[in-house]
């Protein structure tokens, strides 16, 4: 696997130690191991996203999604009856236990899940606060200079 030195980076930044944590995490994961379950990531609106992921065989009570320090972390487990013993001919579902992490941008939070069809689906909307909002400065017409009387 290629590795990137982001040495140069952190040198060189101030403030983007979140970005190069996220390359850097982003490139030292192993993609192969990272193909169950199969999920979608969908942007439904200006600001709305939703990731779809397939958990046939999970009941709503087998599931878990948790958001912090800007990840979303989706996670399965599949609860077994004490005794329950059952002899397959074919096993094609896997119903195996799961995580997913998804790096979550700033101002992007989770706002519901539900659970339909073997499909669950996590909303996400970006909420920018107002004070990052950008906003138009009127120009004010035929205002008199105000004149430094100190600087003349």
């Amino acid at each position: 696997m290629r590795t990137i030195d982001l040495t140069p980076l952190y040198r060189s930044t101030v403030g983007f130690d979140r970005l190069a944590a996220m390359l850097d995490a982003a490139m030292s994961h192993d993609l192969g191991s990272q193909s169950y379950p199969p999920y979608n990531i969908e942007k439904t609106g200006e600001d709305a996203y939703r990731i779809t992921i397939a958990v046939a065989g999970f009941a709503e009570d087998d599931l878990s999604v948790e958001s912090r320090d800007g990840q979303l972390l989706i996670s399965g487990r599949k609860s077994r009856e004490e005794g329950e013993k059952t002899a397959y001919l074919h096993r094609g579902i896997a119903e195996r236990a799961f995580e997913r992490r998804f790096q979550l941008a700033e101002h992007v939070k989770p706002v519901g899940a539900t659970v339909e069809n073997g499909m669950l689906h996590v909303e996400l909307v970006r909420e920018v606060p107002e004070a990052l909002k950008p906003r138009r400065i009127e120009i004010a017409r035929n205002a008199p200079r105000q004149i430094d009387s100190q600087a003349a």
